[in-house]
């Protein structure tokens, strides 16, 4: 996924975990209510059912990794 700066994916719930991992720039990522500030290198678990977005401080690029167990 690529993301402009001010960019980004409203709050929503999915159906499973996922893994987000930044491949170059940088993003705010919250978890229901938390906002983590992640950049390049970095990754974070989103689990199943738990509301998330996505808002690119930087342009940014990341792998979307779905887990469904």
């Amino acid at each position: 996924m690529f993301l402009d700066e001010g960019q980004g994916l409203s709050e929503h719930t999915a159906p499973f975990g996922a893994m987000a991992c930044v491949l170059d720039g940088e993003a705010e990522i919250s978890i229901a209510g938390k906002a983590l500030k992640l950049e390049k290198g970095e990754a974070v678990i989103m689990p199943a059912n738990k509301p998330h977005a996505v808002k690119a401080s930087k342009r940014f690029k990341m792998l979307l990794i779905m887990v469904r167990s």
